[in-house]
C-alpha cells in the first residue's frame, strides 16, 4: 500500500493495491501495518458510519472537541467524491490550510483525518457512498462544524455542481467566527493527544 502525507499535517492518503479478475475486484482499503507505519499508533474503531449522497451534496466541514476528538479513516465504496481536509487547530503551522483528494470506487483510495482536523466532502455523482471508520462514537455535545462555503477558505468545490447542504452545515460559522467563539481545537492539545495514542499503542 502506498501512503503519502497530505498538505495538512497529520492527514494521510492511502492507496491500496487492487486485484481485478474475471469475477470482479478485490481490494483492502484499510491495512493496519501501513497505517501503523504512517501514523505511529493503531486505529481504534469505536463506530463505523455509512452515508449515501446525491450528486452535489456537501457534508461538512465537521470536527470534534479534542481531547478526545474523533479521527476518521474514510473511503468511497460506491460512486465518487472530492474529500476535503482543513486544518482547524489553532496554533498549527498549517492552520486554515486545506487539501483535497478524489475518492471513488475505482481506485479505492482512503484518507485518514486525525483528531482536531476538519473533514468534509462533495458527492460527484448520484448514489455516492462514503464509509467511515471512527475512533470514537457519536457525541452530539462535542461535535461542531464550520461552513463549507466560507469564502476565506475557498474550498475547491466544483463550480458546475448544484450544492445540497443540510440546514446545520449551511448555517455553521465561518472559520474566523468559530475561532473568535473559541470553538476550534488547540494545536498543542491535539499534539498531546497524538503523543498519548502513540504511547498507548
Amino acid at each position: 500500500m502506498d501512503v503519502r502525507e497530505l498538505a495538512v499535517r497529520d492527514a494521510y492518503e492511502f492507496v491500496p493495491p487492487r486485484f481485478p479478475d474475471q469475477r470482479g475486484l478485490f481490494v483492502a482499503p484499510f491495512q493496519e501495518p501501513a497505517f501503523l507505519k504512517a501514523v505511529g499508533h493503531p486505529l481504534t474503531v469505536a463506530q463505523t458510519n455509512h452515508s449515501v449522497s446525491r450528486k452535489g451534496t456537501i457534508r461538512g466541514i465537521h470536527f470534534a472537541d479534542t481531547p478526545p476528538g474523533q479521527a476518521k479513516y474514510v473511503y468511497c465504496p460506491r460512486g465518487s467524491l472530492l474529500d476535503v481536509i482543513v486544518d482547524l487547530r489553532v496554533g498549527s503551522p498549517t492552520f486554515g490550510q486545506w487539501d483535497a483528494v478524489r475518492l471513488d470506487s475505482t481506485g479505492f483510495h482512503a484518507v485518514y483525518v486525525a483528531e482536531g482536523l476538519g473533514h468534509g466532502f462533495v458527492a460527484l455523482e448520484d448514489d455516492t457512498a462514503m464509509a467511515y471508520l471512527c475512533s470514537t462514537g457519536y457525541n452530539p455535545g462535542s461535535e461542531h462544524g464550520i461552513t463549507p462555503l466560507d469564502p476565506e477558505l475557498g474550498l475547491p468545490w466544483p463550480a458546475e455542481l448544484e450544492f445540497i447542504l443540510s440546514e446545520k452545515d449551511s448555517s455553521a460559522p465561518t472559520l474566523a467566527e468559530a475561532r473568535d467563539a473559541g470553538l476550534l481545537p488547540d494545536y498543542s492539545a491535539c499534539r498531546a493527544r497524538y503523543a498519548q495514542l502513540r504511547a498507548n499503542g
